[in-house]
């Protein structure tokens, strides 16, 4: 039920932070990056969700009301389970949903499965990661919340998927929609400007991720300039 609600109220555009490990976004810091996506979410109107490092979930949920997602959940469920991460876990943290298998983060087929059905029994959103064109079809049939293409090739080279794949991309998205119409989907990898997140919607995405851009010390003004190319985009194709 949580995930439905959540559903309704994550309208693309979206744009989702990963704060990955990097050290400009641990601890106070990755409050103090969340607390900035959440004044930009609310003076630009648009969905923006972060992703802070595991250890500091609970401190970010707990102090912004944008959507704060777990970077990863371990297909396990409570118990003698000493550094796993169970569902349950994140979701006493105060997350709304997690990203599953990453790239930097890979997971198995069956393990996707598992993470996917399992948070949709607790009601936590998942947005499955796939990496090649050719398992898009696969990973999309598990029923994520949200689904994102990502080459692993381009992620933090600054080297986009909008102008690196964009076939590959527009292709991606057409599979995710034909096959589960209402799922959100999204494209991540190289996208760390304003031209790259309205090419991504151009695509066909609903949304994008992005990562090293948190450790800018300009994090606010990029930001707003994604944000804004976003919403710019979005009205376009809806016109």
């Amino acid at each position: 039920m949580e995930a439905v609600l959540a559903m309704k109220a994550m309208h693309p555009p979206i744009i989702l932070v990963n704060f990955k490990a990097y050290p400009e976004a641990m601890g106070v810091k990755a409050l103090e990056k969340a607390k900035i996506a959440e004044e930009v979410s609310e003076e630009k109107g648009i969905c923006i969700i972060v992703a802070p490092p595991l250890v500091d979930l609970a401190l970010v949920a707990r102090e912004v009301s944008i959507p704060v997602f777990a970077q990863h959940v371990d297909p396990v469920e409570p118990g003698r389970r000493t550094g796993h991460v169970p569902p349950e876990s994140i979701l006493a943290a105060g997350a709304t949903g997690t990203l599953v298998n990453h790239a930097e983060k890979r997971l198995d087929y069956l393990e996707i499965k598992m993470i996917v059905d399992r948070c949709k029994e607790l009601g936590l959103m998942t947005l499955v990661c796939c990496a090649r064109l050719r398992y898009c079809n696969m990973v999309v049939r598990l029923g994520p919340d949200m689904f994102a293409f990502e080459p692993p090739e381009l992620i933090g080279t600054g080297r986009s998927v909008t102008s690196e794949k964009p076939e590959s991309l527009r292709k991606a998205m057409r599979i995710a929609k034909s096959l589960k119409p209402d799922i959100i989907a999204m494209c991540g990898a190289g996208v760390s400007c304003g031209k790259d997140v309205r090419d991504a919607i151009m695509l066909g995405a609903e949304g994008v991720l992005v990562g090293s851009v948190v450790r800018r010390p300009d994090f606010k003004d990029l930001l707003s300039e994604m944000a804004d190319a976003a919403l710019k985009a979005w009205d376009e194709k809806g016109s």
